[in-house]
């Protein structure tokens, strides 16, 4: 039987469809080295119907594991301090919070639970108070740098952007600064979830932390992919084209 060549045509229209590859789920914790004992974890959430990604790092010092904010997918804690024990042989022995929203703070509890001494400024446990969030166990009430083990990390308030309350960390030895959701990614083409914002002071926040971290070699930002330094420019260029 000779098959007319539309039908070929169609037939392997259809039949490439069927075999096209769809694109995976992502991991629901995904792991990468940054540089020197510094780790950026993801997990995923679901935002507006959308697979969003949130950021977060921790460091690997002699004195255990330092992380900077919490899973967002609070299934992730018990994976990830299980990959931190395999991994790097520690224990997590602290965690900070940037600030106030679920992304940051859900999943203190169970942290405070397991021993794990959990900080915020005293600003951002007032708003999870007000707001119903999970709370630190420890507050700071001004910029601190704290010492773990061999390292430092310094803690910095440059002003309201995101929320009135979130706060960068800066890992001065690595020139790693993890700027949470006050900073969005390269690619980003708008500010996200800006429910919080203040986007009158946002910019000149911006601009403090360029001030104050003149040299930098990598910027986390809370969500998306990326870690260029020109993420800071990038944000005062989102804030300008803002409607």
């Amino acid at each position: 039987m000779i098959i007319p060549v539309f039908l070929l045509q169609l037939l392997f229209s259809v039949v490439g469809g069927i075999q096209k590859e769809v694109p995976a789920s992502p991991a629901p914790l995904e792991i990468s080295h940054l540089t020197g004992d510094l780790y950026v974890y993801t997990t995923y959430q679901t935002y507006q119907d959308q697979r969003v990604p949130s950021n977060s790092m921790y460091l690997v010092t002699d004195q255990g594991v330092v992380l900077v904010d919490v899973p967002w997918d609070t299934g992730q804690i018990e994976p990830l301090l299980d990959s931190i024990s395999t991994r790097h042989q520690k224990k997590v022995v602290m965690s900070i919070s940037t600030h106030w929203h679920e992304d940051r703070t859900s999943g203190l509890n169970i942290l405070r639970e397991k021993g794990i001494r959990t900080y915020s400024t005293q600003k951002t446990y007032e708003l999870s108070l007000k707001n119903k969030k999970e709370l630190a166990q420890f507050q700071f009430h001004s910029d601190t740098t704290f010492t773990i083990g061999q390292y430092q990390l310094e803690t910095y308030y440059g002003g309201e952007g995101h929320t009135t309350d979130n706060i960068v960390v800066y890992f001065k030895k690595d020139q790693v600064l993890f700027g949470g959701c006050a900073v969005k990614d390269i690619e980003a083409t708008d500010l996200g979830n800006i429910q919080d914002a203040n986007l009158d002071q946002w910019p000149l926040t911006i601009r403090n932390f360029q001030n104050r971290f003149s040299e930098l070699r990598y910027v986390i930002p809370g969500h998306g992919t990326g870690h260029s330094p020109e993420a800071l420019v990038h944000m005062l260029n989102l804030l300008d084209q803002h409607p």
